[in-house]
């Protein structure tokens, strides 16, 4: 079956976006213990690019099946997960693209490069970093991964803050401020 991209966020209710969120079914990595463990020679590129041993991935379909394996450790390593082996990947700042922001209902949902959406809440906070002079914003993904907010989807989350009056936002009942601390 061909891949159907998800609606435009800015289309969707708060209920049609979290329908979206609950009908991606992901491999459950944290149930799984794998034997064995390697070097997948990936990397993901700060622009959200993805590579096999030099070479760019050029099927959205392959980056978004590894993109559903992708988890982060404690120690903030990035790994390939499946049933049977664990394999390291290299991330040069963080596993996803935040590439739109929309709010709704008191919600912020986000669009992926890989066409995932999460909602900023207490399972997924913004987290600015960097400075207040050059500050960088997150959001937590899943399995401890982050996607970076793009520069358009930053300036989207900037003007949501200042119509709310500040430089913060608040998403699902959590305030998260834009300034890094």
């Amino acid at each position: 079956m061909p891949y159907e991209p998800p609606p435009e966020l800015a289309s969707l209710s708060l209920a049609e976006i979290a329908a979206q969120v609950d009908a991606r079914k992901l491999p459950p990595l944290d149930q799984w213990a794998p034997a064995s463990e390697g070097i997948s020679e990936m990397r993901i590129a700060a622009d959200g690019r993805w590579y096999h041993q030099g070479g760019l991935i050029t099927r959205p379909a392959m980056v978004r099946a590894f993109a559903s394996l992708l988890m982060r450790d404690a120690a903030g390593r990035h790994w390939l997960v499946t049933p049977h082996e664990k394999l390291s990947i290299e991330v040069e700042d963080a596993a996803f693209i935040a590439v739109d922001v929309t709010q709704e209902s008191g919600a912020l949902a986000f669009r992926l490069n890989t066409d995932d959406i999460v909602l900023a809440g207490p399972d997924n906070p913004i987290i600015a970093r960097g400075d207040p002079d050059l500050p960088a914003l997150y959001i937590a993904v899943r399995h401890g991964t982050e996607a970076r907010l793009n520069r358009s989807t930053y300036g989207q989350l900037v003007e949501i803050a200042l119509d709310q009056g500040g430089l913060s936002v608040t998403s699902q009942g959590q305030t998260f401020t834009l300034v890094p601390q």
